[in-house]
């Protein structure tokens, strides 16, 4: 509603990581009070801003976006040039105060903002008690002895330990792409897979071949993801090739979600087809127990 007071998360937000939801849950826990909770977003990361270049992102901003509609919770969006050159006394008055019209700011321990990153929460707490604003810093929250973070989530990703990044995100770590034509080799081999390109920016995980979770019309189905140049063959470019599990069904043109479960093995190049064949039935019967385990369906 326009005007009315605001409990105002303060954070990246880039992942909505387990560190980020315990923000989220402190504006969240204000709507009881007739706050309107909401995440203030950057519409690029200010990295790119500052530095020419951004991390990559775990996490493709619209399903973030659906992810914080299911929470309960309003985007602000607004662009870091616009407020990059701005004290930390500034922007508390003209975004905090002014544009998000903040009665209660919710933020980690970590929070820092204002040019250079020089406000902390030191002074955000300091400036909320003068103007009257309610502030609660969430907990920092640890996996495996050390804060939950993206850089943490990145590494993970990118070696392959997505066990561990799902720890930290609190949901499978995942992506969503138009089904793009292959060359049917899945299909001559039993085992008839879907083609995927990875958005630009996006993080892709370590090569190799991963049980997975396949989201289709609604209805969960287990799956193999080969994420990589599928060595085997000559000329491939780099895709996420998935064969999904008791599905048989025409999905070019259409969007998939794809969540990835647990890395199985690394790609292998194979010198015959048989024997491709062989390993591609031990990897879904390996993906379907994985799947099961996991109550997925």
């Amino acid at each position: 509603m326009e005007n009315s007071k605001t409990a105002v998360a303060l954070g990246s937000f880039d992942g909505l990581h387990k560190g980020h939801k315990s923000v989220l849950a402190c504006a969240l826990s204000y709507g009881e009070r007739g706050l309107v909770p909401c995440a203030l977003l950057f519409a690029s990361h200010p990295l790119l801003s500052l530095t020419g270049s951004a991390p990559e992102e775990i996490l493709q901003p619209h399903i973030r976006s659906r992810m914080l509609w299911d929470m309960g919770v309003e985007e602000k969006r607004i662009d870091f040039a616009d407020v990059m050159n701005l004290t930390a006394e500034e922007f508390f008055e003209s975004v905090i105060l002014g544009k998000l019209c903040a009665g209660a700011v919710c933020c980690g321990e970590n929070f820092r903002f204002g040019k250079g990153g020089k406000g902390d929460v030191a002074l955000l707490t300091e400036l909320c008690e003068k103007s009257g604003t309610e502030i609660t810093v969430a907990p920092t929250v640890n996996y495996n002895g050390g804060p939950v973070s993206s850089t943490r989530i990145r590494k993970a990703i990118k070696e392959g330990d997505i066990k561990s990044a799902n720890e930290m995100l609190g949901y499978e770590f995942g992506y969503e792409a138009v089904v793009k034509t292959g060359c049917r080799r899945g299909r001559l081999m039993g085992a008839p897979t879907i083609n995927q390109y990875f958005d630009r920016g996006f993080i892709v995980p370590k090569n190799g071949v991963y049980a997975c979770k396949v989201n289709i019309y609604g209805k969960n189905y287990a799956g193999v993801a080969n994420i990589g140049l599928r060595p085997s063959f000559e000329n491939e470019d780099l895709r996420s090739e998935t064969c999904i599990i008791g599905f048989d069904g025409d999905l070019y043109g259409e969007t998939v979600k794809v969540d990835l479960l647990e890395f199985l093995r690394e790609e292998i190049k194979f010198p015959d087809v048989e024997l491709l064949k062989e390993q591609i039935h031990k990897d879904a019967e390996k993906a379907a127990e994985i799947f099961g385990g996991g109550n997925y369906v």
